[in-house]
């Protein structure tokens, strides 16, 4: 009795996985909408890294400079939404089969990349980024303040760009999501400096 059961429970099964394995063709004859992707998503995924990766270099450079403990809880919630983005943005270009962005983040060399793409702006050149570094105190939540705006004002630009032109459904939703959240952001910058 027990090996009839188990064979019915294997038939069943065996049924059960080439059931599945059948319905995989129409499944790809439709469209994948995770994989689908046109120029827009691309751009918006090679660029946004870059822009991201500069921002999080920026806040983790308010431990030890800034004087305010809501600057510095700005730039903490910054660097923790950022990372798993930029994870989410170099996964999809993965899966397309594209190449991951062009830019190196790596040091402060940050001129090269703001010159070779007017496409991204907000980005701080390499000048820009060196003074923050050597500033503290109320001067360094200031100029955070009005770098991290000008920074956020460049990313919201791009994410529009990939919501108005972008194809693939995952990338349009992160681009949507980064205008809300940066958006917010601003506000609250805005509302530090005037303190």
């Amino acid at each position: 009795m027990k090996k009839t059961l188990a064979a019915i429970a294997l038939l069943a099964t065996a049924g059960l996985a080439l059931t599945a394995c059948g319905e995989d063709p129409d499944d790809d004859a439709t469209g994948d909408t995770n994989s689908a992707h046109n120029q827009a998503d691309v751009t918006f995924a090679q660029q946004m890294i870059p822009h991201h990766e500069q921002a999080i270099e920026m806040a983790q450079m308010a431990q030890g400079r800034a004087s305010s403990d809501e600057v510095q809880e700005l730039a903490e919630t910054i660097e923790a939404a950022q990372g798993p983005e930029i994870d989410t943005l170099q996964g999809w270009l993965e899966t397309w089969g594209e190449e991951g962005s062009s830019g190196d983040m790596g040091g402060m060399d940050h001129g090269d990349i703001g010159d070779d793409s007017g496409d991204m702006a907000g980005m701080m050149d390499e000048d820009e980024m060196n003074d923050l570094m050597a500033a503290s105190g109320l001067d360094w939540d200031r100029m955070f303040l009005e770098m991290m705006i000008e920074h956020h004002e460049g990313a919201v630009e791009m994410a529009q760009v990939e919501v108005d032109e972008g194809q693939n459904t995952d990338a349009v939703a992160l681009a949507t999501k980064i205008i809300s959240d940066q958006q917010a952001e601003i506000a609250e910058m805005r509302r530090l400096l005037e303190l």
